[in-house]
């Protein structure tokens, strides 16, 4: 009933993202907003993003303690840790961050061998997501990452002796991946003893340098049939391990180790974004807000000085933008999604009549209200979510 009553908004969480655009190389996978870290001055945007968390605060005056901080980009591991508890005492100040929340710092295996970790957790930095990305040589060099796997496995083995949350990023399905290679690499990343794991299959994207070499014939994508038995061949292995998939792409140890930030996207909450190119969904007067802050870090320094703001315009989302979210979002975690909720937003009933197809397809399951994918189903996620939405 509750759920029914408050669909969306900070009743399922409220998260603060701060997007550090900066980075020492762009990889040629990477279509997100960055950009190269050379002859900029951190504290310049350090000072921005600070005062673009107050300007938050003036929009969204009702809204209690943050559940979640995370730090992404980017490489927000370039950042030293006073610029981190700058900005982490500022969230605190403005709005709050309540004891024992999640603050996570996504971190690059070569910036741990040389950053003070001590620091960052003194700064209040409480998990780090390490960009492993390999741990064979070859991969790492054709995904241009600057690191090799004995570096890898040392900044993992570094971190673990000051952090007890950590996560390891991996991709997976790269051209020409044999499935033994892909078994033996889970194999040497479960040996790390990691309690999370986010595997990600190499989705090749226009405008990157991996979209122009495929437009040139130079690589060609692993074939969707391929993806699809080295997905299985993952859940499978990991299953086995003891981390089970909670969502399409991550694996958690326990529940206490699954990305409490991650499920506030997932689960319909609210999530404030700061800094260039941040996305934030805020529900404010009954209403929710969709907004993306000024993408070029020069222009979004230059507003938040001048108008004080480094937001474009909010997008007040429509009933079925909403519930066709909330769905997309819902459906990624294992634990599915009280379609109650969607039907609450649109006044609209959800094809049950879809559901008992796709169940008997054995792709859902639908259990006292509650829709969730299969394993078979996480497969097929675009796909049946398209389907499904009002």
């Amino acid at each position: 009933m509750t759920d029914a009553l408050h669909p969306f908004g900070p009743h399922f969480g409220f998260g603060l993202y701060v997007h550090w655009p900066y980075c020492t190389r762009i990889c040629p996978y990477c279509d997100f907003n960055v950009y190269a870290a050379k002859d900029r001055d951190p504290s310049l945007l350090v000072e921005a993003i600070c005062a673009d968390i107050h300007a938050h605060r003036s929009r969204m005056p009702d809204h209690g303690a943050l559940d979640s901080v995370y730090l992404g980009g980017g490489t927000p591991s370039l950042l030293q840790p006073s610029d981190v508890q700058k900005i982490l005492q500022t969230a605190d100040d403005v709005f709050g961050v309540k004891p024992g929340a999640e603050v996570t710092l996504e971190a690059n295996p070569n910036d741990i061998m040389r950053a003070d970790l001590t620091g960052l957790r003194s700064a209040g930095v409480n998990r780090l997501s390490v960009g492993v990305q390999s741990l064979r040589d070859s991969a790492l060099a054709f995904l241009g990452r600057d690191h090799d796997a004995d570096g890898a496995k040392a900044s993992v083995a570094r971190a673990m002796r000051v952090f007890q949350s950590l996560s390891v990023d991996l991709i997976y399905a790269r051209p020409d991946q044999q499935a033994d290679d892909w078994q033996t690499e889970l194999e040497d990343v479960l040996a790390l003893g990691m309690p999370h794991l986010s595997l990600y299959e190499l989705t090749i994207k226009e405008g990157t340098a991996f979209g122009l070499a495929v437009g040139r014939g130079q690589i060609s994508p692993m074939p969707d049939d391929d993806q699809a038995d080295l997905f299985e061949l993952t859940q499978d292995i990991l299953d086995k391990a003891g981390l089970p998939a909670y969502e399409v792409s991550n694996h958690a140890m326990s529940p206490a180790h699954q990305s409490v930030h991650n499920l506030i996207y997932w689960q319909g909450g609210d999530w404030i974004g700061a800094g260039p190119g941040a996305h934030g969904r805020v529900t404010v007067g009954g209403h929710r807000y969709a907004y993306e802050a000024q993408l070029r870090p020069e222009v979004y320094m230059a507003n938040m000085q001048a108008l004080g703001t480094g937001w474009g315009d909010a997008q007040r989302l429509e009933p079925k933008a909403i519930a066709q979210e909330l769905l997309s979002m819902g459906l990624r975690p294992t634990s599915g999604i009280d379609i109650a909720r969607i039907e609450a937003v649109t006044g609209q009933p959800v094809s049950r009549e879809k559901i008992a197809v796709f169940a008997d397809e054995g792709w859902v399951r639908f259990d006292q209200g509650v829709l969730s994918l299969t394993a078979a189903g996480r497969l097929l996620a675009d796909a049946l979510t398209a389907q499904l939405s009002p």
